[in-house]
C-alpha cells in the first residue's frame, strides 16, 4: 500500500512539473534493454539536441557497457530496472526489453511519474494491452509505441493518398514478410548461463526454462513465452499501417494457420504463416515466408482505381486500366533519401516533443494496443487452427471460452502487473 501511495504522488508531482516545461527544456531520459534495438533507439534520443541521458539497466554486462559509453559518462548503472525507475530526477524512460517485460515495465514506470517510449510490439497478450493503456491514463503519462513508421513523412503521406480516395474504394489490404532464414538458428544444448547475464531476471515474469543461447538476444522472437515470431516483429509494423489507412480499429473475425514447417532449430513460431482477417468494409490478409523470398516486407492497399504498394524506402502508385473505363490515376512513385534511416529519428523526435507539450503521441499506447491486438488474434487463430469471432467492444472472442484462454498469461511468481 505504501509502494502504490508513493508510486501515486511521484506521478502527480511529475505531471504538475512538466506543466510549466517549455519549448526549449532538456528532456533527462533512462533506458531499460540496451541491446540490439534498444542501442539504436538510445543512439536516436542521444542524437536529439534537448536530450540528457541519466540511466541505463541491462542484464547483459556488455550491453550495458555499451550504452554506458554512448553517453559518455553522463549516465548512471543499473542492473534491476526497479532502482531505475527511482532515478532522480528523470523524466522519461525508453523500454527495450523482450517483449514478455513491456507490460509490467511500462506500468511501473507510469505509476512511477515517467513518460515512456516502448518497442513495439506494446504487448505481449491482450489482457496486457489494456492495462497499459490505462495505466497511461490513470497516471496522465505520454507512452509511445516504437512504431516508427507512423511518424515516418512518406507513410504519413501515404495514408493521406489512401484515405484521400484516389485509389477507390480499398476493399483487400496485403500485408507480409518473405525472406531466407534456411536452415534456422541452430539447436544449441541447454546449459549455464554466461557470467555477466542475468539469466533469471531476464525471464522475469516468463516460466522458469533452462538456460540456451537461443532464449535470449534477438532470438528470443521465436518462442511463444516471449514473443509472437514475425507476426508481432513485422507485422507489427504493417498491419498497423494497414489499419491505419482503412480507419480500422479492430477485425470483426480472423482465420489463420501455419507452423514451422521446414526450419529445423530450436524455435517454436511459424516459419510460413497466412492469416485472414475481415474488417469492416473488406479483407486484411497477412502472409510470412521465411523459407525463400527476395520481396521482403510488404504492404498493399488494392483500390478500386489503383494500388499503393509502401515500403520502407517509399510507396508507388499503380493505375488499373478497364476497357470501357480508361484510369483517371496516373502511375507515380515517391522514394525520398534516406527515407528508410530518417524514421527513428522522427519518432523520437514526436515523443520528445509530446513529453513537453502533453499531447499524445504519434503511436499513442492506445494505437499500439489497437495494432497488437491484430497480431494477437492472428497467432492464436494460427495456433487453433480455426477462425475466431472478435468482440472489440469487450475485447473477447464471441462465445468462445477457449480461444478466451489465450488473451492472457500467468506470470511467475513474485512478478506481477499489480501495483
Amino acid at each position: 500500500m505504501r509502494r502504490r501511495h508513493l508510486f501515486t504522488a511521484a506521478a502527480a508531482a511529475a505531471a504538475s512539473y512538466r506543466r510549466i516545461r517549455g519549448a526549449n527544456d532538456r528532456v533527462a531520459v533512462g533506458i531499460i534493454g540496451a541491446g540490439n534495438r534498444g542501442g539504436q533507439i538510445w543512439e536516436q534520443a542521444l542524437a536529439q539536441p534537448d536530450t540528457d541521458p541519466v540511466a541505463v539497466c541491462d542484464v547483459y554486462e556488455p550491453h550495458l557497457e555499451k550504452a554506458l559509453s554512448a553517453a559518455k559518462g553522463q549516465a548512471k548503472a543499473y542492473r534491476d530496472f526497479r532502482d531505475l525507475l527511482d532515478h532522480k530526477p528523470m523524466d522519461a524512460v525508453l523500454i527495450a526489453t523482450p517483449d514478455h517485460w513491456h507490460a509490467l515495465q511500462t506500468i511501473r514506470a507510469c505509476a512511477a511519474g515517467l513518460d515512456v517510449y516502448v518497442e513495439k510490439p506494446l504487448s505481449l497478450t491482450v489482457e496486457e494491452g489494456r492495462k497499459m493503456v490505462e495505466a497511461a491514463r490513470r497516471f496522465n503519462r505520454v507512452v509511445q509505441t516504437g512504431s516508427q513508421q507512423r511518424s515516418g513523412p512518406h507513410y504519413i503521406e501515404a495514408v493521406q493518398i489512401v484515405q484521400s480516395g484516389l485509389l477507390g474504394s480499398v476493399h483487400h489490404v496485403e500485408a507480409g514478410l518473405e525472406r531466407n532464414s534456411m536452415p534456422g538458428f541452430g539447436s544449441p544444448e541447454d546449459g549455464e548461463p554466461p557470467a555477466d547475464f542475468n539469466y533469471d531476471m531476464w525471464l522475469g515474469p516468463a516460466p522458469a526454462r533452462p538456460y540456451n543461447p537461443l532464449r535470449g538476444h534477438y532470438h528470443f522472437r521465436w518462442f511463444w513465452d516471449y514473443s509472437g515470431g514475425q507476426m508481432t516483429n513485422w507485422g507489427a509494423h504493417n498491419i498497423d499501417i494497414a489499419r491505419w489507412g482503412l480507419e480500422c480499429d479492430a477485425p470483426r473475425s480472423v482465420a489463420g494457420c501455419g507452423r514451422r514447417y521446414a526450419i529445423r532449430d530450436g524455435g517454436e513460431t511459424p516459419d510460413i504463416q497466412e492469416v485472414l482477417y475481415e474488417v469492416d468494409g473488406g479483407v486484411l490478409t497477412w502472409a510470412v515466408r521465411e523459407l525463400n523470398g527476395t520481396r521482403g516486407s510488404y504492404l498493399v492497399f488494392h483500390g478500386t482505381k489503383a494500388d499503393l504498394e509502401l515500403t520502407r524506402r517509399g510507396y508507388s502508385i499503380r493505375g488499373q486500366r478497364w476497357q470501357r473505363n480508361p484510369a483517371v490515376v496516373e502511375n507515380r512513385e515517391s522514394y525520398p533519401e534516406n527515407a528508410q534511416r530518417g524514421l527513428n529519428a522522427h519518432h523520437m523526435r514526436n515523443f520528445l516533443d509530446c513529453v513537453k507539450s502533453r499531447n499524445r503521441p504519434n503511436s499513442d499506447v492506445e494505437i499500439g494496443h489497437r495494432s497488437a491486438i491484430f497480431c494477437h488474434l492472428g497467432n492464436i487463430a494460427t495456433r487453433l487452427n480455426r477462425t475466431l469471432q472478435w468482440d472489440s467492444a469487450n475485447e473477447r472472442f464471441e462465445a468462445d471460452p477457449e480461444a478466451d484462454r489465450w488473451l492472457s498469461k500467468a506470470y511467475r511468481s513474485p512478478w506481477t502487473l499489480d501495483i
